[in-house]
Order: C-alpha cells, then sequence, then structure tokens
C-alpha cells in the first residue's frame, strides 16, 4: 500500500505534466482501437463465413453468368450436400449514397443453408410465398425505418426499371458477425422479367452456393466441380467461401496495410513521448532517489517507483481510451452506413490496446529505471543546493 501511494503522489506531483500525457495515451490508444477495428470489419465478411459452404462463379471473372442447370451436375458430385444460387441485383433505393447488397436468391435452399440469419417462422413462410416479398437485416431496417409491411421500391441498374418489393421479414444474426445489411430477394421474379425483356440472359445466375457433406473435402470437392464443367462454354472456378470473401479484400490490401502501420505508429510516437516524460521525471528527482538509497532502499525498490509511475499513467489512459473507443467506433459506423456492414470492436481489439498501454508504460521507463538505479549515491545528492 505504501508503494501505491508513492507512487500515485509521484505521478501527480506535475498535474499538468501527467494530465497532457494521460491525454496523449488516451488520444493514441482510442485511435489505435479505431483503426484495429477498421481492419476487422474489412476481414468481417472472411471471418463470419462457414467452412462447410463452397463458392462456384466463372472462371474467367463474377460478370459473367453461369447456366442454372449447373445445379442438378453439382448435386451429383459425391460430398456435395445442397446447391443454392445467388445473383447480384444492384439496384438504387432513392439515391446511390443509400447503397446496401441486394442478392436474388433461391429462397427456401439458400435459407437452409444460412442458419446464421435468424428469421421468425411466420416472416419465412411470408417470404417463402410471396413473389415479390423480401427480407432484410436489421441494421438496414433500423437506417431506413422499415417495418414489416412496407413496400420497397428500387431503381435497377443491371436490370432496368422500377423494381417494387414487399418486406416481409427482418432477419438477426446468431452472433456479431453476422452482416445485418443485406437485402434479399425471389430470383424466381428476376428470372421472369430477364425471360421478358432479355430471353438470352434468363435461366442464369452469379454464383452457386454449395453445402459440403464434410468441410474437409473442400478441396477435393472443388477440383471435382470445375473439372465437370471443364472445355464447356462456362467454365467454373470453386473456392471456400473465406477464400471468395478475401478475394475482395485483397483488392484493397494496399489500404489495409498503411492502417495497420498507421496504427503502431501511433503507438510507437506515443511510446516516445511518454519515454522523454519519464527521461525527465527521473532526472528532475535524482536527488530523492539518491536519498532513499541512502535510507537503506534498494535500487530494485528505486526502479520499481519509476515503472510504478510510468505504468500507472499508461494504464490510466489505456483504460480511459478504450472507453471511448466503442462510443467513437459507434458513431463511426453510423457515419459510414452500410459501407462496413459488420463494424464491433472486438475482444481481441481491447486486448491489443490494454497490451499496446502497458508496453508503452514498460518500455517509457525501462531506461530511466536502469539510469537511475546505477547512479552512485554520491552522485545523486550532489544535485541538492
Amino acid at each position: 500500500m505504501f508503494v501505491l501511494l508513492l507512487v500515485l503522489k509521484n505521478a501527480f506531483r506535475h498535474k499538468l505534466r501527467t494530465s497532457l500525457t494521460i491525454v496523449g495515451i488516451v488520444v493514441a490508444i482510442t485511435a489505435f482501437g479505431l483503426l484495429r477495428t477498421i481492419v476487422d470489419a474489412w476481414y468481417a465478411g472472411a471471418n463470419a463465413s462457414s467452412s462447410a459452404r463452397l463458392i462456384t462463379r466463372s472462371s474467367v471473372s463474377l460478370v459473367f453468368s453461369l447456366p442454372l442447370t449447373y445445379a442438378q451436375k453439382i448435386r451429383q458430385i459425391d460430398g456435395v450436400q445442397s446447391v443454392s444460387w445467388a445473383n447480384w441485383f444492384g439496384g438504387v433505393y432513392i439515391s446511390e449514397r443509400n447503397f446496401f447488397p441486394q442478392f436474388a436468391i433461391d429462397p427456401a435452399s439458400y435459407l437452409d443453408m444460412y442458419p446464421e440469419l435468424i428469421l421468425a417462422p411466420e416472416e419465412r413462410k411470408a417470404f417463402l410465398t410471396d413473389r415479390q416479398g423480401v427480407i432484410v437485416g436489421r441494421k438496414l431496417a433500423d437506417q431506413f425505418g422499415w417495418k414489416i409491411g412496407d413496400q420497397i421500391p428500387l431503381r435497377g441498374t443491371i436490370y432496368p426499371g422500377t423494381w417494387t418489393f414487399n418486406l416481409r421479414g427482418i432477419y438477426d444474426g446468431a452472433d456479431q458477425g453476422t452482416d445485418l445489411s443485406t437485402m434479399f430477394f425471389h430470383w424466381a421474379l428476376l428470372n421472369e422479367t430477364i425471360k421478358k425483356l432479355y430471353p438470352r440472359r434468363a435461366d442464369q445466375t452469379g454464383v452457386f452456393v454449395v453445402q459440403l457433406k464434410d468441410p474437409q473435402q473442400a478441396a477435393e470437392v472443388s477440383a471435382a466441380i470445375d473439372a465437370t464443367f471443364r472445355n464447356s462454354l462456362a467454365e467454373t472456378l470453386s473456392e471456400t467461401e473465406k477464400a471468395f470473401q478475401l478475394s475482395f479484400v485483397a483488392m484493397t490490401e494496399a489500404i489495409l496495410l498503411a492502417i495497420q502501420a498507421v496504427s503502431f505508429v501511433v503507438i510507437i510516437i506515443i511510446m516516445a513521448v511518454m519515454a522523454n516524460t519519464m527521461a525527465m521525471t527521473a532526472r528532475e528527482r535524482g536527488a530523492e532517489y539518491a536519498t532513499l538509497k541512502t535510507l537503506g532502499f534498494s535500487n530494485a525498490f528505486v526502479a520499481l517507483l519509476i515503472f510504478g509511475e510510468s505504468i500507472g499513467i499508461a494504464l490510466a489512459g489505456g483504460i480511459v481510451g478504450i472507453a471511448l473507443t466503442f462510443p467513437i467506433a459507434h458513431a463511426f459506423a453510423g457515419a459510414m452506413g452500410t459501407l462496413f456492414p459488420i463494424f464491433f470492436v472486438s475482444d481481441e481489439t481491447v486486448a491489443m490496446q490494454l497490451g499496446a498501454a502497458l508496453l508503452v508504460g514498460v518500455v517509457a521507463a525501462a531506461l530511466p529505471a536502469w539510469s537511475t538505479a546505477q547512479v552512485r549515491i554520491v552522485d545523486g545528492l550532489r544535485s541538492i543546493a
């Protein structure tokens, strides 16, 4: 208790200096946490993907469709449990700023394949029986104030015209990693319209989603699917759902590396500032530490005081910074709309923030503590007037 009281008294002997140092640490730890959360949000889709699902798409590009007849052939491949399909729609709600993903799906098979989408039984039934029905994630419904029964008009871009849908369900996620900002509607409705307007583009889909009997067979089943359609007019590329999601992340990998680099640079800068503060403190108290040694206190005790003060200041700033990260991240996510469908401060980020604050305190005190412990008593007492 005596040591803690002495550390606390020393820490706030220069209130302005200590306060400014804590503020600097708060800013650094908060910025570090927010930047790490942004990186996590970029990888959220891949991290939330299932190892038991494959995505089969055109080997040329995602913009090229695949014949729906491929579904039956994929079902016959060993290791495949079920098959569904989805097609990107790309509609606009009111204005381009209101961007959110929209997919035309085969409702029954798709929802069975994604148990993480939690939908009330009556809402699921209403969606399945209404050809113009849609379901949306809770985050998307809250953003636009939608409720069950509302009509949602979308202006088609890939598929021109005004499309009006009936909101039949709002789904929640099984965990925090579930995307709650997507709209799903009936692929059959899209296909019927395409048959009337663009007959040659009918009975095709963007991707097939394949449920595996055994996730360990992902590589073998992927190879078998692609071999089935090799040398056809529409060859395929099959990969795990995670690999499919990571292919989008790879497009912005340079940005992610820059963000990660900046997050660590912030910590290094505040570490240098903190080290300077502790060096000044140790230098000013040289005579006091020499007096403590004269009274019989060991070098280790003197070093402990310096480490305790540095770690205490760093942790105080770190804890406040961690607390501020949550409301700031929430406000940031709201400002970004659906740009980051999954955006929350993870336990790993909090642990990294706390670890960073502790590291700053330890490293900043290391040199001053060692130098002070090595100073001879007579040299320290010379500074006393």
